[in-house]
């Protein structure tokens, strides 16, 4: 699988003569039906490309890019953080996390005046604990938010070095260019954390002894609670083919079919390829550079929307 992304990401970049026609303009991303992508854009450390695919009837994806100051302080330390949030059940927690834990980073980037690892975990934990003050509060009006949640995948350059987080089984692929045979080496940086995996489940079965259900083996795959496992567009566009062969389909007729139906096909994918200049990544942390800030778009809706728990989770059986 690794090698097959790695011969993706090497046409990842082409000339601006192949890419779609469109009379909008790049600067925040263009939108083809139920896809959304940035071919290009300048980063810190280096370039990037981003691309989210639409499925389900709410975007359930999340993703964001910031680069520039990673704390509240004119003296930095400046960076590029990258985060993608896979929600599930519905897009309010992927949404919260989008909303928030770039912020707590920063509050605890400048608290401690500089980036870490200590810093990163800070941040996920309030992230974690904001989203389930926002639970207890709606749950009497809206219970099934209960059953919402998201992965978390993030990455921070700063100071030369690559920082990885991942709740979940989303994943971090680093590509190295040997220059002795002009191949790129594939390196998987992120461990996953799905129901799929025996120590994960052991761990669930400890944290919840009192519920036999927390984890059910549904249709061959292990799920908790029975509903979760827990350029950029070219990638995203190999991924819509594979699923189209799955399917014994065209790739064209695929296209053709609306979100939510979609979701019987394919999830939402997003996909976010982040190129690392080595004399770039190797200033100092208190280098500026230009600031960027940009999301991972798709079908706008209200962000007060909330999505019946059990219908995306049902299309997503197997």
């Amino acid at each position: 699988m690794l090698s097959r992304l790695m011969n993706f990401l090497r046409a990842c970049w082409r000339s601006s003569s192949d890419r779609y026609a469109h009379t909008s303009s790049d600067a925040v991303g263009r939108q083809d039906g139920l896809l959304w992508y940035k071919d290009t854009g300048q980063h810190l450390n280096g370039e990037f490309s981003m691309a989210v695919v639409q499925a389900n009837n709410l975007l359930e994806d999340q993703s964001q890019i910031e680069s520039g100051s990673l704390s509240s302080l004119e003296s930095g330390p400046y960076g590029t953080f990258v985060g993608i949030y896979d929600g599930h059940g519905g897009p309010e927690t992927s949404r919260y996390i989008n909303d928030h834990l770039f912020h707590h980073l920063k509050r605890f980037t400048t608290e401690q005046q500089s980036m870490s690892v200590d810093v990163i975990r800070k941040a996920f934990q309030a992230t974690e604990e904001g989203f389930l003050s926002v639970v207890t509060k709606q749950w009497p009006m809206k219970p099934q938010i209960a059953a919402v949640g998201s992965c978390c995948l993030v990455g921070v350059i700063c100071g030369g070095t690559l920082y990885v987080a991942n709740l979940g089984d989303s994943r971090v692929v680093l590509g190295r260019l040997v220059k002795a045979t002009g191949e790129v080496l594939a390196v998987q940086l992120s461990a996953e954390h799905n129901a799929g995996i025996e120590s994960v489940r052991q761990e669930l079965h400890s944290l919840h002894p009192d519920d036999s259900h927390i984890v059910v083996l549904k249709h061959n795959v292990w799920r908790v609670k029975g509903i979760i496992q827990g350029s950029a567009r070219r990638l995203v566009k190999a991924a819509l083919q594979e699923a189209a062969k799955k399917r014994e389909m065209r790739y064209s007729d695929l296209k053709k079919i609306d979100r939510g139906v979609r979701r019987h096909f394919h999830d939402d994918t997003t996909v976010i390829v982040v190129f690392l200049d080595s004399n770039l990544v190797s200033r100092a942390s208190t280098v500026k550079g230009p600031t960027l800030s940009i999301r991972g778009g798709g079908i706008s809706l209200p962000a007060n929307t909330l999505a019946p728990c059990a219908t995306p989770v049902e299309l997503a059986t197997t």
